[in-house]
C-alpha cells in the first residue's frame, strides 16, 4: 500500500541555490538512511525548482526512496515524483489526486488541528502531518502541537502520522512513542557538520 512507505526519517531539503551542493547534501542524508525526501525550496524560481526536482528524482530513484514535492502538485507530475505535500493554502486533496492519479502519495499539513486531519483523510490523503512540536528555526512562528495530539490522532486515524517542527535526536523518540510514524526534519540533519551521521542517528530510532 503506497501510504505505508511514509515512515522513518522524512528529510526535507534546505533552501539551496546550488543544485550540485543540494545533491551532495541529500546524498549524504540518503546514505544515512532517510526513507522519504521532500523537496522544498521557498526561494527558488520555477526554472530552478524544475532543475532541482528533476535532479532529486534521479537521486531518490538510485536509493529507492520516495520523493515528495512540497506545495506543487503540477511540479510533482512533471518530474514523476512519488507524491505531493499540501499545506493549508495549497489546494485540495481531491484536486491533487485528479492531477496525479491514484498511485501517488498525497500528504497534508494539519498543524495542531484534528479536524483538518479528519477532512484530509476523508478526501483520501495518504498521510497527515502535525506540528510544530518544538521551536523551529525554519518556521519560528508556527503553531504549537503536543505529543498528546499524536496520542489522540493515533487512536483516530489509520493513515501514517508525520511529526514536524524543531525535531532533534534528543526529542524525536517521545514523538514516536506518542504515535508518529515518521519524523520530518530539516535543520537537525542538513545544518550539521556530518549530515550522514545525523541521518543515521535519526534512522536508528525505534520507528513503528
Amino acid at each position: 500500500m503506497k501510504s505505508m512507505v511514509v515512515s522513518g526519517l522524512y528529510a526535507i531539503t534546505p533552501d539551496e541555490t546550488d543544485t550540485a551542493e543540494l545533491l551532495r547534501k541529500v546524498r549524504l542524508a540518503l546514505l544515512g538512511g532517510a526513507r522519504v525526501l521532500q523537496y522544498r525550496n521557498k526561494t527558488a524560481d520555477a526554472a530552478l525548482r524544475m532543475e532541482q526536482a528533476e535532479a532529486l528524482r534521479g537521486l531518490t530513484r538510485e536509493f529507492s526512496v520516495e520523493l515528495i514535492i512540497n506545495d506543487d502538485a503540477a511540479l510533482a507530475r512533471q518530474v514523476d515524483a512519488d507524491g505531493v505535500h499540501l499545506g493549508g493554502a495549497d489546494g485540495s486533496v481531491a484536486a491533487a489526486r485528479k492531477l496525479l492519479g491514484s498511485g501517488k502519495i498525497i500528504g497534508v499539513s494539519c498543524y495542531n488541528r484534528l479536524s483538518l486531519a479528519h477532512e484530509a483523510a476523508r478526501q483520501g490523503a495518504d498521510y497527515v502531518a502535525f506540528g510544530s512540536f518544538f521551536t523551529s528555526t525554519v518556521k519560528p512562528g508556527a503553531v504549537a502541537a503536543t505529543p498528546v495530539l499524536l496520542h489522540q490522532a493515533r487512536r483516530e486515524f489509520a493513515v501514517p502520522l508525520v511529526a514536524i517542527g524543531g525535531i532533534t535526536i534528543q526529542n524525536g523518540a517521545q514523538l514516536l512513542e506518542a504515535g508518529a510514524n515518521a519524523l520530518a526534519v530539516i535543520s537537525a540533519v542538513f545544518d550539521t557538520p556530518d549530515i550522514e551521521d545525523a541521518a543515521r542517528q535519526f534512522s536508528s530510532l525505534k520507528f513503528p
